[in-house]
């Protein structure tokens, strides 16, 4: 294997890369553009669910358990109606996504140490954000009933509030989430997306590059050239594995800066893990360049292949974990699983290759056996 004629190689596709201004500016902005449009678009927190209320008590403990729901960040309240029937209206066209009915008398039966139903309409067009609206509902609810049962417990029992709400709740729970405080999805999510770019554009720059020069027949030049096929593949992929590196730099610099995720990690380890992440997917790329001899196929191959594996089986949307049996095994089969383990642990939980190292190794093995296999496929005669 020649150095300089690897370098030749690589000097000629860099040459060709700059010569096209279309596929250099879609090189970087690409990425850039999907960050930002699915960055944005695949957050998933359900908050700010819009509310309206019919009071039919009007009393002041009616009052204080809506101002529950109002001060409460997950909801965002639009005022009071006067009928269910306008309520039906408000759900039907959209505009609340929940209704809180208080009955009649509501004060008076909870004063006199009766149960009062208050109801909860919730919009169950999309059956997950139905669920966490119930689950938040019905969290307000207990702490308000909760707090109605120590206060009853503290006159009934004649003893200080403290002392009642001691009794009534022997048991305390706390909860701390780790690594992701305030449970943000985006900190979950835009990590993620940093795989799911790149295991988008790397192939998909790798595949046309490649193909474009069979289809300006340029390639000839090759077959007839002394440069042997490892020289060939080696200078033909170094350019694009570079573009695909830096752009891991950028939507490193991007999840940190323009979305306010926190890097905990060692930024070196994250870097270096990339590369393998980066000649791994550009491996895919390279595959698919082989066997199509148009950029249109080449291009439809390309985002077939890396998209639906991707988004199904790298744990960007449900954990891999979550998966059934059968998916568990498609899952580690693709390289993006791991590179989303690296990215996280990298960002969220500030692991390195200590915890990491075998989704690295997964990674460099899935980058050495698709490099074995393009070398097989590929040949310096022109298939017929």
């Amino acid at each position: 294997m020649n150095l300089r004629r690897i370098a030749a190689v690589a000097s000629k596709e860099w040459r060709e890369i700059i010569r096209d201004r279309m596929f250099l500016l879609l090189a970087f902005l690409m990425p850039v553009a999907w960050m930002i449009v699915f960055g944005y678009g695949l957050a998933l927190d359900v908050e700010n669910i819009s509310f309206v209320v019919v009071d039919r008590d009007h009393t002041s403990l009616s009052r204080e358990y809506l101002h529950r729901f109002v001060k409460s960040r997950y909801f965002t309240f639009h005022g009071e109606l006067a009928s269910e029937r306008e309520a039906d209206v408000w759900l039907q066209s959209g505009k609340a996504q929940a209704v809180i009915i208080v009955p009649e008398k509501f004060q008076e039966r909870l004063l006199s140490e009766q149960p009062a139903d208050v109801q909860t309409l919730i919009d169950g067009t999309f059956p997950l954000r139905a669920d966490i609206t119930k689950g938040y509902v019905i969290a307000i609810n207990s702490a308000f009933s909760q707090e109605r049962l120590v206060d009853y417990f503290s006159r009934l029992s004649g003893i200080s509030h403290a002392q009642a709400e001691a009794r009534v709740r022997p048991m305390t729970l706390e909860v701390r989430y780790l690594y992701n405080e305030e449970v943000r999805s985006t900190w979950s999510m835009v990590p993620a997306l940093v795989m799911f770019t790149l295991m988008l554009s790397s192939p998909l720059l790798t595949a046309l590059g490649i193909v474009r020069e069979k289809e300006t027949g340029s390639i000839y030049n090759i077959y007839s050239s002394t440069v042997t096929r490892i020289e060939f593949l080696a200078g033909k992929l170094f350019p694009y594995v570079l573009i695909s590196w830096v752009n891991a730099m950028i939507l490193w610099v991007m999840a940190t800066l323009w979305f306010g995720v926190p890097f905990k990690g060692n930024l070196l380890f994250f870097l270096a893990a990339s590369l393998v992440f980066v000649l791994s997917s550009t491996g895919i790329g390279l595959l698919v360049s082989l066997l199509v001899r148009t950029q249109i196929a080449a291009l439809l191959i390309t985002m077939i292949v890396s998209i639906l594996p991707t988004i199904l089986y790298s744990g960007l949307i449900v954990p891999v974990s979550s998966l059934s049996p059968g998916s568990q095994i498609q899952a580690h089969l693709f390289p993006g699983m791991y590179y989303t383990n690296i990215v996280r642990g990298a960002f969220l939980k500030g692991v390195g290759p200590e915890v990491l190292w075998v989704d690295v190794l997964a990674l460099a093995l899935y980058a050495a056996v698709l490099r074995i296999v393009g070398y097989r496929l590929f040949t310096k005669r022109p298939r017929s």
